[in-house]
């Protein structure tokens, strides 16, 4: 079973490693399919994390520009 990522370093990090799996053809084809069901997984908490962080962001800039 696959660790719990909570965080955007460690889910980038596996994403590549699953990556240069393939890439190097150390995936059987047996796990293939679950390789690449666990890289989409992940590609969503990366995708999830760098939204928030652009709402974030988006918040402090709006906040430093009323401030003006």
């Amino acid at each position: 079973m696959s660790k719990k990522i909570t965080n955007y370093k460690d889910a980038i990090s596996e994403l590549e490693e699953i990556v240069n799996d393939i890439e190097n053809e150390e995936i059987d084809v047996d796990e293939l399919a679950g390789k690449v069901d666990r890289a989409s997984k992940l590609l969503t908490i990366c995708s999830d994390k760098l939204k928030k962080t652009e709402q974030e962001v988006d918040k402090v800039i709006a906040k430093l520009n009323s401030a003006e």
